[in-house]
């Protein structure tokens, strides 16, 4: 990781705005999670056995309104639904890597953003989504944050599926990191 370098852990952060609404192209389109409109889809694509594999959140629907709510309501998260030609697809959470546990892992500057991502129905998929996807969303986040020189990605290590599909969207492998939840395969991809 030495390739990496860092903000000090004196940088001040408060001028860091929160992670920004990315304009997709491509047939692509993200918006912000409303939970009074998207809750229950949401709760339901988190209570998905492929999805609690991996997200460990499969919450009660009160505990994921509090979430959406809270992550709303700071500038660490900032939940989206994101799909293409229509209907949501994705869950995806852009977050600023420094204001999160994986700052604690690599050396995070004050414009990193990060990526959380879900497929909510199982049957979309192994359909190149993801893959698809995350070239547009990079591309998308760079442009709505000049200051932003590197988004992440931290999948446990065996999510292999997770892996295949980031390193094909246009992430590389840094090495492996220690998360309290996982062990997980850190990722970048540079401006």
């Amino acid at each position: 990781m030495t390739h990496l370098d860092a903000y000090r852990p004196t940088d001040d952060l408060s001028g860091v705005p929160g992670p920004p609404l990315p304009v997709l192209t491509d047939g692509w389109h993200a918006r912000v999670v409303d939970p009074d409109r998207d809750l229950n889809l949401v709760h339901r694509w988190m209570q998905a056995p492929h999805v609690v594999a991996f997200w460990h959140q499969a919450w009660p629907r009160e505990r994921w309104d509090a979430e959406l709510r809270g992550q709303l309501a700071g500038v660490h998260s900032l939940p989206l639904l994101v799909g293409r030609d229509g209907d949501p697809l994705l869950y995806v959470e852009v977050y600023r890597a420094a204001r999160d546990v994986v700052a604690g892992v690599y050396p995070a500057r004050p414009h990193d953003l990060g990526l959380h991502l879900a497929v909510g129905e199982l049957a979309m998929t192994d359909r190149g989504l993801v893959r698809s996807l995350l070239p547009v969303l990079a591309d998308a986040l760079f442009a709505a944050d000049p200051r932003c020189t590197r988004v992440v990605l931290e999948p446990d290590v065996r999510n292999r599926r997770a892996i295949s599909s980031f390193t094909a969207g246009g992430f590389a492998p840094v090495g492996e990191v220690l998360l309290p939840d996982k062990v997980a395969l850190l990722m970048v991809r540079t401006r």
